[in-house]
């Protein structure tokens, strides 16, 4: 089945309505927040309070890039510095053998500026896009909030949790065209990945349909790839042809959360309308965080990277090994990102549901995660997700209070 999400016209449940002197807000902000943010300000609060909480919550590495020396401080073009732009393409030849025209790439503010533009350029109100249900809750929201019909593609392990052309066949049948597809892999919160030929039957599926394919790519890099495999860092969409948006970032693998630098790569048809609106909405990306990214291209920093991925990996292995002592249900993949995506399954006959089960994990041991109905509005409060990214000592000290605390809990 699948599940349509138009404009909302009542807030969802926990959000007020604001009114003042006969003034309310828009329509299109009657989104939900971002759970993992307002988990992220609980878990401060805890902190400031004394607490020593660890925090499975929020995708960021805690290996963090600091600056030498920034000079720059002006605006830059609305796309970006040239040098800057010039390096990203240089990266998608290193990674994948793409050749791409530096002038279809623009620096945004983070991803979701990437997001953002690259929806208000591609579709109109009304359009109908479609994207895998669990997946990162703000596809959904930012397309909601701009009058887009969002069509939820009801994903399971047999599908690692991604979609398929059956299910897009069933979608345009069921409720007619497609404006675009939004895939990710590794996807956020399952870090479940595509091969090569699956992810290209997708993007041939679009091109046949006149669907845009959105390729979010920001997870690439973090992998786990069994040996000789033939895309080991993931599978770009720019290897096939220049039709795709693909969206990236230095959020994840190079851990620059806070620079809030990304990036686009867009057809030659998008990149006028995407320059006219980042101009108006943005002016530019942070100049002195474009001229720190540049550092992201180098030898010595790839090198320092991929030692914080081989962290990375250390971490999930701590978690599948716990499986068995956890006691949950069926798990994702996890063949990417730093995520571990699990069905809370025995623990919910003493919780209820994912939140109740997150919240007292906060409470009564000091153990931050988030309960899966940010990513599934439909099974969500049934799982959660952990974030691996805080490194091996997080992860191993959470892992021993998550045990001890449902342990306690069944006595």
């Amino acid at each position: 089945m699948v599940h349509v999400q138009g404009p909302m016209k009542t807030p969802p449940p926990g959000l007020k309505r604001l009114e003042s002197h006969g003034l309310q807000a828009a329509e299109r902000s009657h989104i939900p927040a971002f759970e993992v943010m307002r988990i992220t300000g609980e878990i401060a609060e805890a902190r400031a309070a004394g607490r020593d909480v660890v925090s499975l919550c929020a995708g960021e590495p805690s290996a963090r890039p600091a600056p030498n020396n920034i000079t720059a401080a002006g605006y830059t073009s609305p796309l970006g510095t040239i040098e800057l732009r010039e390096a990203i393409a240089g990266h998608y030849d290193r990674w994948y053998g793409a050749k791409v025209d530096p002038a279809r790439i623009a620096i945004t503010t983070g991803s979701s500026g990437a997001f953002q533009l690259g929806f208000l350029a591609a579709f109109n109100p009304g359009d109908r896009v479609a994207l895998a249900s669990p997946g990162y809750p703000a596809y959904r929201n930012i397309l909601t909030a701009l009058g887009i019909e969002v069509v939820e593609l009801p994903t399971t392990l047999e599908s690692r949790y991604q979609p398929t052309p059956a299910m897009l066949d069933a979608a345009a049948r069921d409720g007619g065209p497609l404006a675009g597809l939004i895939v990710a892999s590794p996807a956020n919160p399952t870090g479940s990945m595509l091969t090569r030929d699956e992810l290209r039957a997708l993007h041939s599926w679009c091109a046949r349909n006149s669907t845009l394919f959105v390729s979010d790519e920001i997870y690439h890099g973090i992998t786990y790839p069994e040996a000789g495999a033939i895309d080991p860092r993931g599978t770009s969409a720019m290897q096939f042809g220049d039709d795709s948006l693909v969206i990236n970032s230095f959020s994840k693998y190079w851990g620059m959360t806070g620079w809030r630098l990304g990036w686009a790569i867009l057809p030659e048809y998008l990149v006028a309308p995407f320059e006219a609106l980042a101009s108006n909405f943005a002016l530019s990306a942070p100049s002195p965080a474009q001229e720190f990214a540049l550092d992201a291209f180098s030898e010595e920093t790839y090198a320092e990277r991929e030692a914080v991925v081989a962290g990375f990996a250390r971490s999930r292995e701590l978690i599948l090994e716990a499986e068995a002592s956890l006691g949950w249900g069926a798990s994702s993949p996890a063949d990417g990102a730093f995520y571990y995506y699990a069905d809370l399954g025995p623990q919910l006959e003493w919780c209820g549901d994912s939140v109740t089960y997150a919240k007292r994990l906060l409470d009564e041991a000091d153990v931050a995660i988030v309960p899966g109905v940010d990513f599934d509005p439909e099974a969500g409060n049934r799982t959660v997700r952990l974030s691996f990214a805080a490194g091996v000592p997080a992860v191993e000290e959470a892992l021993a209070r998550i045990i001890a605390f449902q342990d306690k809990v069944a006595r």
